[in-house]
């Protein structure tokens, strides 16, 4: 396996096993393409009408590119085309090549529903990896159920929700906000928490878990819980609350550019984030790079992933993301997560032998990607992945330092009891 410092050779058969991940791999995967799109004949790999050739595959991207959400959905299209890249330059799947239709969720619920329905309506993709709020999920996911496409969502969210139309590449509740704060209560003797957010279902069902996590399990106090419009930028208020309360820890889930001009009031304010616990779980390297590192460092951060993860998987595609997207680009949790998606579809298409989404979301429990970045996934029977619980700590050129890590892979609950 690659140490990461030589090129990213896609011609190499070898490194093209290494990417498949080869032990879940057909032997007819080897066979070159040609030969492998004859074995699959597209009427029966196909048969319910889907944008697949004897030669190509369609799928979507669907992301916002504008709006207040970019600085964090930006990093999943540019991860999903890389590894459409890697996949077509490994000969594709099925022996088809991938190609993809991009459309703009522009930071609004309406437009994501919209545009899903264009996707699978008109353009009758094959899969569409897409979304990052919950909000624009709970607006496409309808969509998905009623016109039965395969959505691949990357985003860590609040969980209480499994469907068979859509594969969550990220992490829902068990394995991120509880597992959280049980290490920031551990670690730091936390007993007060005051519970910040962006006014929308994510930020306000996590932190509904988080409380009742915070009051019923951990028998701690919340001194305070407020909520900001997306793209909201005057934070001073909340700030002095906090400075007046003095909780043991500010528990954050501020998304989009609204981070940037929290944390740069926080840091103004006088709050020094080494000596202030603060836990976010929306903050990944993609955020940073529009914060500042300087502003945020000290904060904890609890995910799956992290740019500095030592690993070679993740040393192979750091490099691979920095030569396709350039040096100074960084890679957070969601980002990971989106790259994902097209693997995870490619390995459940092969496994099935077959595009059609019902046969997908039979085949997709069980589909496990080795050489994932953040070490190795396995997609479980409730649609979610079965992953490790990180927590880094932010440093001031906008890398995370990791401080623990779960030694096993946590297992996806998505409807933990007692926190519904």
């Amino acid at each position: 396996m690659s140490s990461g410092k030589r090129p990213f050779d896609l011609d190499s058969l070898s490194r093209r096993q290494l990417l498949m991940g080869t032990a879940a791999m057909s032997a007819a995967a080897l066979l070159p393409p040609a030969a492998l799109a004859q074995q699959f004949p597209t009427a029966k790999v196909n048969t319910t009408g889907l944008a697949v050739t004897d030669t190509e595959v369609t799928v979507g991207i669907l992301h916002s590119v504008t709006g207040t959400m970019a600085i964090s959905e930006t990093g999943s299209v540019q991860a999903e085309k890389l590894a459409i890249e890697q996949i077509n330059a490994a000969g594709g799947v099925l022996g088809r090549k991938i190609k993809f239709i991009q459309e703009d969720g522009a930071s609004d619920w309406p437009t994501f529903a919209e545009k899903a329905k264009k996707l699978l309506v008109n353009d009758k993709v094959a899969s569409v990896m897409g979304c990052w709020t919950s909000a624009s999920r709970k607006a496409v996911l309808p969509v998905f159920e009623q016109y039965n496409g395969m959505l691949y969502y990357p985003t860590f969210y609040e969980g209480l929700e499994q469907s068979k139309n859509v594969i969550y590449t990220g992490q829902e509740a068990t394995q991120q906000i509880i597992a959280g704060l049980d290490w920031v209560s551990k670690e730091k003797g936390a007993k007060t928490f005051y519970l910040l957010g962006s006014d929308y279902i994510w930020p306000r069902t996590s932190n509904k878990i988080a409380r009742k996590h915070i009051e019923n399990f951990l028998k701690t106090k919340v001194v305070g819980e407020e909520y900001f419009p997306l793209g909201h930028t005057q934070f001073n208020s909340v700030i002095n609350k906090i400075k007046l309360t003095k909780p043991d820890v500010i528990y954050a889930i501020i998304v989009g550019g609204s981070n940037v001009a929290f944390y740069k009031q926080l840091k103004a304010a006088g709050v020094d984030l080494n000596k202030q616990t603060l836990l976010t779980i929306s903050v990944t390297e993609d955020e940073i790079d529009g914060i500042g590192g300087e502003n945020i460092a000290g904060a904890y951060a609890c995910m799956k992933y992290f740019q500095s993860l030592d690993n070679p998987n993740n040393k192979a595609f750091v490099s691979a993301f920095k030569k396709m997207w350039g040096e100074k680009t960084v890679i957070g949790d969601v980002t990971q997560a989106a790259y994902l998606g097209p693997w995870l579809w490619k390995l459940t298409v092969e496994k099935a032998g077959s595009f059609d989404i019902d046969k997908i979301a039979a085949a997709s429990p069980g589909v496990e990607f080795k050489e994932a970045p953040e070490g190795y996934v396995k997609i479980h029977e409730n649609h979610h992945l079965w992953s490790k619980t990180r927590v880094g700590r932010a440093k001031t050129n906008g890398q995370y330092d990791l401080i623990y890590e779960t030694a096993n892979l946590v297992e996806p609950d998505p409807f933990p009891k007692g926190y519904q």
